[in-house]
């Protein structure tokens, strides 16, 4: 007989807030679902301070023995109950955007994040590997939001688990806009024909996107997201700016004041349950903090996909501006970041990285001297 999987999805408003008034408001909601019997409770990316692309995102990585992961095991051993959130960890000389998801006996579980999303890199690194964990409810995957846009960390979870917890807080850049410092706003699809190809009116990948994957996987996905209004600055941002305004004449100008530049956006309705057949079961369909609840059923066996994988309906060009262009460009953001925050021993350049700049720079003394033999 299959089991039955009672699930809490939550929903909370994304506007950064202190660590103790959010971490206060995600244990009313805990507390709303454990009533109700759930056996899981997901919470949104980052739910702890909420979602931004600030400064001050360096000084809110906590280590794993601090308030975040703290509080969740509390909330757990209380509630009786497996609980999973994301928050900034600080590991070592590293930043991870960090998953756990702890049982109600204290057993912990880690993803840390494997795709950051473009700005994102300037506060966190990426992870590497997927994470199975093997509760008393099931074989559990976990991805972070962007991850669940690519194709191949689906496959790599294919066979493997009885459910899938997505967590999730993704400004809806398909709506954004560019609020410049004389007031003018400039939307992201009106700046360029490129970048029109990426801008729909739905975001594919938390959207119908995931629903088919879940039914190509043959199994539940607890899906969470953030809610409300997003704004915030960019980092490095005439570098984050030049691309859109490029293709903008009359707006170039702005880019003398880039620092003052903001992007503004809301959140799709992108909290909800998906049972194995990628129908979406339940869903918040109200802003603000929320949770949904729904059982869905696990198989006896493992299931396995039995067609071919779903393609993704995101536009090839924002994996090469979003993983490669942006990603790059965000990289020495970060470690410049975090040593002013945590000390010159934080974000070391990885010994590869130092092997690779020495090849290119010796590829092209050898490409200068042989010009000049030539010449």
């Amino acid at each position: 007989m299959p089991r039955i999987l009672r699930a809490a999805a939550v929903q909370m408003d994304a506007a950064p807030a202190p660590t103790a008034e959010r971490l206060s408001r995600a244990a009313d909601l805990v507390a709303e679902a454990a009533a109700s019997g759930v056996d899981l409770i997901v919470l949104p990316e980052l739910f702890n301070t909420g979602y931004q692309y600030d400064d001050r995102n360096y000084a809110l990585a906590e280590p794993i023995t601090g308030p975040t992961a703290t509080w969740m095991r509390d909330q757990a051993a209380a509630h009786h109950v497996h609980l999973a959130g994301t928050f900034l960890l600080l590991d070592g000389d590293a930043v991870f955007n960090t998953a756990l998801l702890v049982a109600p006996d204290g057993r912990t579980w880690r993803y840390d994040k494997i795709f950051p999303f473009g700005w994102e890199r300037a506060y966190f690194r990426e992870g590497d590997r997927i994470t199975i964990a093997d509760t008393d409810l099931g074989r559990l995957g976990m991805m972070i939001c962007w991850d669940s846009a690519h194709a191949g960390l689906w496959q790599r979870y294919a066979g493997q688990i009885d459910a899938l917890l997505v967590m999730s807080c993704p400004p809806k850049i398909s709506a954004a806009e560019l609020v410049l410092p004389d007031g003018t706003h400039a939307t992201l699809r009106d700046l360029g024909l490129a970048l029109r190809t990426i801008y729909t009116d739905e975001e594919y990948f938390p959207g119908a996107d995931m629903d088919r994957q879940a039914a190509w996987l043959g199994t539940p996905v607890i899906a969470t997201a953030g809610s409300g209004r997003f704004r915030s600055h960019l980092p490095r941002p005439r570098l984050s700016l030049a691309a859109y305004l490029a293709s903008r004449p009359d707006l170039w100008k702005h880019i003398r004041n880039a620092d003052q530049v903001t992007l503004e956006t809301g959140y799709d309705a992108a909290t909800k349950v998906i049972d194995d057949a990628g129908q979406v079961v339940a869903r918040v369909e109200s802003p603000g903090d929320g949770l949904t609840i729904a059982e869905v059923a696990l198989a006896d066996h493992l299931p396995k996909p039995t067609q071919p994988q779903p393609k993704m309906k995101t536009a090839r060009l924002a994996y090469l501006l979003v993983d490669a262009l942006t990603t790059n460009l965000m990289t020495g953001v970060y470690r410049a970041g975090l040593r002013r925050q945590w000390g010159a021993r934080m974000a070391p350049v990885d010994p590869r990285t130092r092997v690779w700049a020495a090849a290119v720079a010796l590829a092209g003394l050898i490409g200068w001297l042989l010009g000049r033999i030539m010449d």
